[in-house]
């Protein structure tokens, strides 16, 4: 699987390029999923940014998809393989938003989708935030926010952890970002809304219109 490990989404041209190289073709030629259950574990989210979400984001959605569907990882343990493995490998890539990593980390895990990944070596998961920390192997105490989370910990498909939104709110300053990054014990980006970055056969590319800082890496 390639990743794209964004915070607030396809924000500039450079990312957008990024994007379309790792899918080998233009956005109005993709189909796209969009995963919207790490919404469901985080307090600030709901019914309202869900809809938001799946009516056309703008940096996310909205970039005018050949098609998008929706895949509620919470529905999969209940349907069976059989019907939801085939809507995933016929997509170009997964649309992952944010909201609590923990949360979406249980259901990657629950659902099943996590044992798929490794057999989707041309699929583009996008993240936004917590769609993007998923991937991480810890998140930090600070930014969970889903009550039944054992831990911090994530997936960690890739070797470094992910604070987003880089100066963004008043809790997310880069001193934030350097007190978390003391603590969390791996190779750590902060990354702002104008930055993403790419993994790839295990190879790490910052691309970036914004601001960002490295530490450890």
């Amino acid at each position: 699987m390639k990743l794209l490990l964004t915070s607030g989404g396809v924000t500039n041209a450079s990312i957008r390029t990024a994007l379309e190289r790792l899918l080998g073709k233009p956005i109005p030629e993709s189909r796209a999923l969009v995963v919207p259950t790490a919404q469901w574990g985080h307090p600030m989210c709901g019914p309202g940014s869900v809809r938001r979400l799946v009516a056309g984001s703008e940096h996310f959605t909205g970039l005018g998809w050949a098609s998008l569907g929706v895949l509620e990882l919470t529905a999969l343990p209940t349907i069976g393989a059989e019907r939801w493995v085939p809507w995933v490998r016929e997509a170009d890539v997964l649309l992952v938003d944010g909201g609590d990593a923990t949360y979406l980390n249980h259901w990657v895990r629950e659902s099943g989708l996590a044992d798929l990944l490794p057999s989707l070596p041309d699929t583009v998961w996008v993240g936004v935030s917590a769609g993007s920390m998923v991937m991480t192997p810890r998140i930090g105490d600070s930014f969970v926010e889903w009550a039944a989370a054992p831990d911090d910990r994530t997936l960690g498909v890739v070797d470094f952890a992910i604070f987003p939104h880089l100066d963004a709110f008043p809790e997310n300053s880069s001193a934030d970002a350097e007190r978390w990054a003391a603590e969390i014990g791996v190779p750590s980006y902060a990354i702002d809304e104008q930055t993403a970055i790419s993994v790839v056969d295990g190879v790490v590319e910052v691309i970036s219109e914004g601001e960002w800082t490295a530490f450890g890496a």
